[in-house]
């Protein structure tokens, strides 16, 4: 059986899962773009500005794509979209940490980390993917989403709440069956 969560923590489940791992693609692919050496010369300081960044960044650009209602998506247009928009959250995080101006600005090195970015945020959409089709095809439940499924169906998804239990009851005065050996009117 499926578990799932009130609308509200999944929607917030959502944001922080697309946010935490762009940031976590992001520091790690700054820490790669700095090149190998030891420890202590990595761009740490630079790797966790450009990953908080991309971290707020990823929560405003899913803001708008949930203000968009463009969330219940298959699999494919879902990943391309995450893929977009760590580009996107990369290059703003990029942007944002760099204090930009367009004649100073390191486009190399943004283009380079936004790749690196891009090319993990694919492996982790890629790796996510449940359930596996033994066809090779991909279900029409499959999702890029580490989420647990039925709270990232909880969180995407735009049907209405089923009705309450109050809202079903039958009006006052009426029954809701008929008791048992009486022909319905």
């Amino acid at each position: 059986m499926v578990e799932t969560v009130p609308k509200w923590r999944a929607v917030v489940l959502d944001f922080l899962e697309r946010a935490g791992w762009s940031a976590g693609q992001v520091f790690v692919a700054t820490l790669l773009a700095g090149g190998v050496g030891a420890v202590g010369q990595l761009p740490w300081k630079q790797a966790a500005t450009l990953a908080i960044s991309a971290f707020l960044a990823s929560l405003l650009l899913t803001g708008v794509q949930y203000l968009g209602k463009f969330t219940h998506l298959a699999f494919w247009p879902d990943l391309l979209i995450r893929l977009a928009k760590t580009f996107l959250s990369t290059l703003a995080g990029a942007m944002v940490a760099g204090v930009f101006d367009v004649t100073t600005f390191d486009w190399g090195s943004a283009f380079n980390v936004a790749a690196l970015a891009t090319l993990a945020a694919l492996g982790k959409g890629l790796l996510a993917r449940e359930p596996a089709a033994p066809n090779g095809q991909v279900p029409p439940g499959a999702s890029p989403s580490t989420l647990p499924m039925g709270t990232y169906r909880e969180a995407v998804d735009h049907a209405p709440p089923p009705p309450t239990i109050e809202a079903t009851n039958p009006p006052e005065g009426t029954a809701a069956v008929p008791p048992s050996g009486t022909p319905p009117a």
